[in-house]
């Protein structure tokens, strides 16, 4: 008897959801819906990607899936109906469709700000997106690599040398947010600064935190921190905005005060205040985390790649005899770090930061045959074409001699970046820091692993066990 009255509330339970999913059922004068199993309701398959994620054998999850369903395929994640896109087609359709808005999950949406560029959709996206690249395109960022240079110097002065063994994944968070305070914020040392680094520490938390605002929640704290730092943002804004005004300072003296000059002329919509604090938000997410894990993965990579490693040791020393003592890298010496920007995209190509993301469909879209009613999540991952061996012959071993001729690779194959009117905006910026960095570790020190695990999980960026420790050896 219990157990008939249990499964009796569960169905009540369960009913409207399925009512729900009757509804969604495509009328049959219309294209049919992807194949594929949408699972238990609320459940679905999200467990199972969760595993495969935690094990990181989420690439292996998602190709069963492809050779079962073929490259479209529906399911449920995260209580979300969802279809699977797999291929260059599909990546290309992700990243240049106005049909398709990003999809977050409500914590990270609250946390960084409903007026960032993920939350935009068409000529709103092109407005902001435009406005960002004033600062982060190339001609604009060269003149910045000496000050990236002295906070790299500064940092391995101060975390690096004279230390015999140092976990190097919060080390590279440390630097990348001070880079990110200083080129995006122009913000020196001091009280401002320390207490943006304990807000953005308790912010980061709660983007993947259930959303429930309360004082003791993880998210509710992190709400609390976005809003103090928020505040800080705002006055770093006025504060700048009055010395521009002043002429007291250059519009190209950071991004804030890049964005702020904007629509000055006229011919473009200024930003409004709280535009260019989310966007900051933003900046500082995703050059924090996506740079510091790349950062982290070479240095991984190199302690047991001695041919790859001497590849990369010779092209930064002769960079390095060429310079006078003291001297800061110029733009035309990253530059010459082609072997090693190579080294960095192939461990992009094999562990991307970014795993894959969801996208929502804002309209009914047909697809390849099938439909992608409104409202359904669309789930894109990169492995899906940067581990196709028929894109990246024997995509399982480690050459970066398939980035000498960028051209020879598929249009929306190599996504580590995004594509289309997508791709990352700071992409360039990341190469700049990441062969700044790289130049003087491989320069000044030797390293070899020391952590028993040399493993890692999706938790949801790629990060080692144990905050990957290395035994450290200067070099004279």
């Amino acid at each position: 008897m219990p157990v008939i009255v249990f499964l009796t509330l569960f169905f009540l339970a369960c009913l409207p959801l399925l009512v729900l999913r009757k509804k969604t059922r495509r009328p049959p004068h219309e294209k049919p819906l992807p194949p594929g199993s949408l699972g238990f309701p609320l459940v679905g398959q999200s467990f199972g990607l969760l595993r495969a994620m935690r094990s990181n054998t989420g690439e292996q999850w998602l190709r069963r899936r492809s050779n079962k369903y073929g490259p479209i395929s529906k399911l449920s994640l995260f209580g979300r109906n969802t279809v699977f896109l797999a291929g260059p087609g599909a990546h290309k359709f992700v990243f240049t469709s106005d049909a398709l808005a990003l999809q977050q999950p409500k914590s990270a949406t609250a946390i960084i700000g409903s007026r960032s560029l993920l939350e935009m959709i068409g000529e709103e996206h092109r407005r902001v997106r435009g406005a960002l690249m004033q600062f982060l395109k190339p001609e604009v960022l060269r003149r910045y690599v000496g000050m990236i240079d002295h906070e790299v110097q500064r940092h391995l002065q101060m975390n690096w040398l004279g230390k015999t063994n140092i976990n190097v994944h919060p080390l590279t968070k440390g630097l990348t947010f001070d880079l990110i305070c200083s080129l995006v914020l122009g913000l020196e040392r001091g009280k401002i600064r320390e207490a943006l680094v304990q807000d953005f520490a308790e912010m980061l938390s709660g983007v993947w935190a259930v959303p429930i605002d309360l004082p003791f929640t993880k998210f509710g704290k992190s709400l609390r921190a976005r809003r103090r730092a928020a505040q800080l943002i705002s006055g770093i804004v006025r504060q700048k905005k009055t010395l521009l005004e002043q002429r007291k300072c250059s519009p190209d003296q950071d991004l804030i005060t890049c964005l702020l000059g904007l629509g000055g002329d006229g011919n473009s919509e200024p930003l409004t205040e709280e535009e260019i604090v989310d966007n900051t938000v933003l900046i500082m997410f995703a050059g924090h985390d996506t740079s510091s894990t790349l950062l982290t993965f070479i240095i991984r990579h190199l302690a047991n790649d001695p041919t790859n490693y001497d590849l990369v040791l010779r092209e930064n020393e002769d960079i390095a005899k060429a310079k006078a003592p003291s001297e800061a890298l110029t733009w035309d010496d990253v530059n010459k770090m082609k072997h090693t920007w190579r080294l960095a995209m192939e461990v992009l190509r094999t562990i991307p930061p970014v795993f894959g993301n969801f996208r929502r469909a804002l309209k009914d879209i047909e697809y390849e045959g099938y439909i992608i009613p409104k409202g359904w999540q669309v789930l894109w991952a990169s492995s899906t074409t940067q581990m196709d061996e028929n894109i990246f012959k024997s995509p399982e071993n480690f050459d970066p001699s398939r980035f000498e001729n960028p051209s020879c690779i598929p249009p929306y194959s190599f996504v580590a970046f995004g594509g289309g009117t997508r791709i990352c905006p700071g992409n360039e910026f990341a190469r700049i820091e990441t062969l700044v960095m790289m130049h003087y570790v491989v320069t000044r020190f030797k390293w070899r692993l020391s952590c028993k695990d040399n493993g890692f999980a999706r938790i949801p960026l790629p990060t080692p066990t144990d905050g990957l420790p290395i035994d450290l050896e200067p070099k004279n």
